[in-house]
């Protein structure tokens, strides 16, 4: 839309900001757009996310007195939450099933009254995703990790490939079903699902059959320990696993067949999450699975990820911005993997797609732009940590190596040029010790006042004495010694060091040269630094093809 007619409208709003505004939930101003012809019109956005004039809105609102009292859908969720607790989950298959025909007798009364009054104004789908979006509103809050976040379930969307409308689809921890639903093609997909908590599985199900959803089962149970599809093989398994959960139950699944890529440590029940879903893929199926960061960089689960770099089955890994996965902002991956159809050379992949974007916004676009994407080759990541984390590997692959090193060979050229430039011109003097008869103490020079402390080094503060000259003798071998602990720790400022006295010129003299010398010693460390620094990035250009030595 463009700004002549933003501005002709006022400010626009989402459907969730008008949910917001009103007290209602997204899906209850889904229903308003289809059950009153005067309900604003969109004023621009796109088909998945219109836009609307605040203005209008707002004054739709007050006509309809929407928003001024609370709305029959937030006195259900009261009620449920009073008479719940912390079980909403159950109270919300309970009213599920009540919506889809079941007994109502597991209901309170005024809850069940409740649901009957919406019935009459909504569809039991729509009462149901209104609820279920309360729910997950209210986990993403807490930060609960119980739900995939509509964040996640975004981004899972974004990378799924392109499915046959007769796919099937699998999530083997699909809670209450929103990433399965959401992700599975509308028409003639097969989903199915598996879910530990009972009270999550059936009030997915109901989601399901209320949405019209015939091509849907989800069944009850441990997905790890009982697997109740033994024989499924889907064209695309999605999950969002539990994490960081090490009673996953490998002792007693230690030889099952499920671990083709070799068996995880106790540490790494992802990965045994991951190959579960793997081993439910058809040929050719892909896997999108979301990870906790640390699982592409962990030492216990190297070999597994070796053996998913080898065969070619990882084919990218997506650094997703922080705060997608839940109201934290612990940073996730989301892996993509595909079953290769044949072990053939042809059906294997060459590199693995690595997309960092962890720098976006979690609510801006998920395409990435080109320096957000590396091709890494397989050989590359067949090293002793298989770090499969997007951004170690960004930086290697969009640096420009032969500008970095040309210019760092410059700057090393003309450091070193200056460098004799900074070395002092120094005579012969009077000798060694000549200097050590008439001396003076820092401490009697800082009791006179003439030296104060400012950080870690001693300044003069009297015309009388000069600083550079001061600190030059205080480096001294003979101070050094001196201001040496018997533990070895070494303080410039020690008390105990002396200094030559001398004439202010002459200190200026003295103090000229030292300070001309500690100028040479940082020059020295610069053409170190810049000595390793170019040394490293001539063998990695060498090592990766970007940099070639000179033909003869």
């Amino acid at each position: 839309m463009t700004d002549n007619v933003a501005s002709s409208v006022g400010p626009l709003v989402t459907g969730s900001e008008i949910a917001r505004l009103a007290g209602v939930t997204r899906a209850a101003v889904s229903n308003w757009r289809r059950r009153y012809e005067d309900f604003p019109a969109p004023a621009g956005g796109s088909a998945n996310s219109l836009l609307y004039s605040l203005p209008e809105v707002q004054a739709w609102l007050e006509r309809q007195r929407k928003g001024q009292e609370v709305s029959p859908e937030v006195e259900l969720w009261q009620m449920m939450r009073a008479a719940y607790g912390e079980h909403m989950l159950a109270g919300l298959a309970d009213v599920a099933g009540v919506l889809a025909g079941d007994d109502a007798a597991s209901l309170p009364h005024d809850v069940l009254s409740r649901v009957r009054e919406l019935s009459r104004t909504e569809t039991p789908a729509d009462v149901l995703n209104g609820l279920a979006e309360r729910f997950m509103d209210s986990a993403r809050r807490s930060g609960s990790e119980q739900v995939t976040s509509e964040r996640l379930v975004r981004a899972v969307r974004h990378f799924t490939p392109d499915l046959p409308s007769d796919a099937t689809v699998f999530d083997p921890a699909c809670g209450i079903g929103s990433l399965l639903l959401s992700v599975a093609a509308e028409g003639g997909t097969n989903c199915c699902g598996q879910e530990v908590d009972t009270a999550s599985a059936r009030f997915a199900q109901f989601r399901a059959d209320l949405s019209d959803r015939s091509g849907v089962r989800i069944v009850a149970g441990d997905s790890l320990r009982s697997d109740q599809w033994p024989e499924l093989k889907a064209d695309l398994v999605v999950c969002d696993p539990p994490a960081g959960v090490t009673e996953w139950g490998r002792e007693e699944l230690l030889l099952d067949s499920r671990w083709e890529l070799g068996t995880p440590s106790k540490a790494e029940g992802e990965l045994a999450w991951l190959q579960h879903a793997y081993a439910h893929t058809a040929p050719g199926g892909h896997v999108l699975i979301v990870m906790p960061a640390s699982v592409a960089y962990r030492k216990a689960g190297r070999r597994i990820r070796a053996e998913l770099v080898r065969r070619g089955i990882v084919r990218q890994v997506v650094a997703l911005p922080p705060g997608t996965a839940t109201s934290h902002a612990l940073p996730v991956h989301l892996w993509c993997l595909r079953r290769p159809v044949n072990t053939n050379a042809d059906d294997t992949n060459h590199t693995v797609r690595m997309v960092d974007l962890t720098g976006n916004d979690p609510d801006a676009g998920l395409e990435p732009h080109p320096d957000q994407i590396a091709d890494v080759p397989l050989i590359e990541l067949l090293d002793d940590t298989v770090d499969l984390t997007p951004g170690s590997h960004m930086r290697v692959r969009h640096r420009d190596y032969p500008a970095e090193y040309a210019a760092l060979r410059q700057e090393l050229a003309e450091q070193i040029g200056r460098l004799a430039a900074l070395l002092p011109q120094l005579g012969p003097g009077d000798g060694p010790g000549s200097l050590e008869g008439a001396t003076t103490s820092v401490a009697e020079l800082a009791r006179a006042g003439l030296v104060a402390y400012e950080g870690a080094e001693p300044v003069s503060t009297s015309d009388q004495l000069d600083t550079d000259y001061l600190r030059g003798f205080l480096r001294s071998s003979v101070n050094a010694r001196r201001s040496t602990s018997a533990s070895g720790t070494y303080r410039l400022d020690g008390k105990g060091s002396r200094v030559p006295r001398m004439g202010i010129d002459d200190q200026r003299r003295y103090g000229s040269a030292f300070r001309t010398l500690s100028d040479f010693e940082d020059g020295i460390r610069k053409v170190d630094e810049l000595s390793r620094r170019l040394a490293d990035i001539a063998r990695e250009g060498l090592a990766t093809g970007a940099l070639a030595p000179p033909e003869k």
